[in-house]
């Protein structure tokens, strides 16, 4: 499992890295992982120090540090 949350925190870095800020819904919807892993991922990435999140209203937008 750890491998798979690594792997997915890969395809959502380089996600970003190649469009931008983007919301949870919008990377579980172009990358095609699902909103549980693209979240695992984010845990990830967060305790890595390389994503930021915004919130504006009820929405979460997720950019690379």
């Amino acid at each position: 499992m750890l491998n798979i949350i690594g792997d997915d925190a890969g395809k959502v870095w380089q996600y970003l890295d190649k469009n931008g800020s983007a919301s949870v819904t919008k990377i579980s919807k172009e990358t095609e992982i699902s909103k549980n892993d693209v979240q695992r991922a984010i845990g990830w990435l967060l305790k890595e120090e390389k994503l930021s999140i915004e919130v504006v209203g009820r929405t979460e937008t997720l950019s690379l540090k």
